[in-house]
């Protein structure tokens, strides 16, 4: 029996007299026998359901998947590694029972995580609250409880490229937080590549926030303002006060100078617009998000 079963039946057993649980695990395109546990406890548990995509499409749709298919008056979502300390569930159920329709955990420590992801992570965060619409908490996990009609609302999002938590942060609602520190992974390692983390983190930045755009358009004006007083300058200084300096360029150093600003100016604006025409085209294309094999609901 899988050991985050095993834990949550724990749970579950403190809690049984006031709900009723239903578990249901996404296998996100395992290579192992995942598939094959699950189906075995959905065999011998009536709470157990299970969705087997086709193949890898990654944390962000697999917790999309699972929001998409579920019922209940509301939903924790949580990883199956047991990183995220399931007897914490009775805090989250107490906050959501006082009025919180979104119950954030925050991770105080990732014992798992390197230096270079704690840096990155910090610096995304920095970045992202300075630019985007929202505000993102730092640390905030996928670990959260999520009240049925913010469920439903989160349903509605028809974006392809995401980020989970920041959309239901988009959402609004009453919000309240829970801190822990995450365990030791129990077994295998982290899928997530520095690669993937990278791509999370620029889908983050185009879907949440218009400043790479408006940084485009904003240094084309720099530049061109730049590039305007030093040609403006070296025109009269060579031509009219012959100072010193202006005299130095040549005139074929001028036209160079002019066209490296003109051709930075415009490899930027479309390396950027492209970010957001990119974005467009999948959703413009309308491919489903994921693929189920099988599932049993």
């Amino acid at each position: 029996m899988p050991l985050i079963y095993v834990e949550l039946q724990k749970v579950f057993e403190k809690c049984s007299k006031e709900y009723i649980f239903d578990v249901l695990f996404v296998n996100d395109g395992s290579t192992d026998n995942t598939i094959g546990e699950i189906e075995k406890l959905v065999n011998d548990n009536q709470n157990v359901r299970f969705i087997d995509f086709s193949r890898n499409f990654g944390k962000e749709i697999a917790t999309t998947a699972g929001l998409n298919n579920c019922d209940g008056d509301a939903c924790i979502m949580l990883d199956g590694d047991l990183q995220h300390p399931v007897e914490l569930i009775p805090e989250f159920i107490n906050k959501w029972e006082k009025g919180a329709e979104v119950v954030i955990g925050i991770r105080n420590e990732n014992k798992s995580s390197g230096v270079f992801k704690k840096l990155g992570s910090a610096i995304f965060y920095k970045v992202i609250n300075k630019i985007a619409e929202i505000e993102i908490i730092p640390n905030a996990t996928d670990y959260r409880l999520i009240d049925r009609v913010v469920i439903d609302e989160f349903n509605r999002f028809t974006e392809t490229n995401r980020m989970t938590r920041a959309l239901v942060d988009w959402l609004g609602f009453r919000r309240a937080y829970i801190n822990f520190n995450a365990n030791e992974r129990i077994h295998g390692n982290a899928s997530y590549s520095f690669w993937k983390l990278f791509k999370l983190a620029m889908n983050s930045f185009v879907s949440l926030s218009l400043f790479p755009l408006q940084l485009a358009g904003n240094l084309g004006i720099v530049i061109t303002l730049v590039s305007g007083l030093a040609g403006f300058y070296i025109l009269l200084g060579k031509y009219f006060f012959h100072t010193p300096f202006a005299s130095t360029f040549s005139d074929s150093e001028n036209l160079a100078i002019l066209l490296v600003f003109l051709v930075g100016i415009i490899l930027i604006s479309i390396g950027l617009m492209a970010l957001y025409i990119a974005n467009i085209h999948k959703e413009v294309i309308n491919r489903p998000m994921y693929v189920v094999r099988k599932k049993k609901l």
